[in-house]
Formats: structure tokens, C-alpha cells, sequence
């Protein structure tokens, strides 16, 4: 056999391997395709058919050392209540009927009732719950032993929320209507809460 031949038998025999490999990539990319695939529809379909349901919320500790809450839909609240006291947090958590909030006086805020906007914004109560977007990130150092962060939330045309950090036990809320939501489509209220 010439030189010629075995180098062209050689690279026959190389291109056969090469393609031999591309062909089982190929199949094993398709297999893992079809595997996802099939892990999607059951991850769509398990909770159609046990009636699982979206999680109402989630509580996230932070590097920072915050406790982030997501919140999808306003219910659960007594198991947010706890699924914070297990992150660290003393809360009431209410939520609200549209345009509604609860009655003043619920208890005795950290460093009294703010006079003013700028008394507000260096309260404890502004500091230890921050609203974000789609929920409110929570500052545990502010909120110490015999207090309770106190949490209600109202909703539609969008939602909003009052935090207080109260010293001592919390009254139970009395829904009454809100004024400050406005007119109907919402232009008169309060903006959306943001980051």
C-alpha cells in the first residue's frame, strides 16, 4: 500500500469517527431537549393537577442582613406573621380591603407619632420597613424586643403600605374607609409604592 492510500484510508477513518461523535451530540442534545421539555410540562402541569397554588409571598434574608418579602398575592398573612418571627421579626401583618386602612391607634409607636415629614423620615418605623415594588424590604435591627413591626397592607388601583415599629401589644385592626386613596381612578391618592 502506497503512502497516498494509507493517509487517505487515515483521514477516511477520521472523518467517519468525527461524524460518528457530531451524530451522538446530537442525540444526546435532543434526549436532554426532550428532558426539559418534559420537566417543564410537569412543572405547568403537577400544580393544575394537585391544585397547588402560586406561594402567596417569599421571605429572603439578605447580605446586607435584610429581609426581603416578595409578595404575589395578599393572603397568608398569619404564616408570613411567622415565617418572619422564624427570620428574626416580631410582625402584625394585615391586608386590607380596597381603600380602606385601619383605625389609628393600634399602639404605642417607637418614639411617639411623628409631627412632621422630616420627623417621619428619621422615625424608626420609616427605617426599619423600606417598600419596594412588589413588596418591602425589612430592617431587623430596628425592631426590638417587646416591639412589633406592624404591617398593613392595602390594595387597588394599586397597593400601598403603612409600617410602624409599636412597643408593646397591638390592637387588633379596625378597618375604616381611607380618604387619602382619592378619587375613583386613583389620581387623587397616594402614588405607587416604589424601590
Amino acid at each position: 500500500m502506497r503512502f497516498e492510500e494509507q493517509l487517505l484510508m487515515e483521514l477516511k477513518a477520521e472523518i467517519g469517527a468525527r461524524t460518528e461523535r457530531r451524530r451522538r451530540v446530537t442525540r444526546r442534545l435532543l434526549a436532554g431537549g426532550a428532558v426539559a421539555g418534559l420537566a417543564a410540562a410537569a412543572a405547568i402541569a403537577v400544580p393544575l393537577l394537585t391544585g397547588a397554588e402560586t406561594p402567596a409571598y417569599a421571605v429572603t434574608k439578605q447580605g446586607d442582613g435584610t429581609i426581603r418579602v416578595e409578595i404575589n398575592e395578599f393572603r397568608d398573612a398569619d404564616k408570613l406573621e411567622q415565617d418572619l418571627k422564624e427570620a428574626g421579626v416580631t410582625a402584625d401583618v394585615t391586608y386590607l380591603k380596597p381603600r380602606t386602612t385601619c383605625a389609628p391607634g393600634r399602639g404605642e409607636p417607637v418614639g411617639g407619632e411623628p409631627a412632621n415629614a422630616e420627623e417621619w423620615r428619621n422615625s424608626v418605623s420609616y427605617k426599619a420597613a423600606r417598600p419596594r415594588t412588589s413588596g418591602v424590604d425589612i430592617s431587623p435591627q430596628y425592631v426590638g424586643a417587646g416591639q412589633t413591626l406592624v404591617l398593613e397592607f392595602a390594595e387597588k388601583p394599586y397597593w400601598k403600605l403603612k409600617a410602624q415599629v409599636i412597643t408593646g401589644q397591638v390592637k387588633p385592626c379596625t378597618e375604616i374607609d381611607d380618604p387619602s386613596w382619592g378619587d375613583q381612578d386613583g389620581s387623587g391618592g397616594q402614588p405607587p409604592m416604589g424601590d
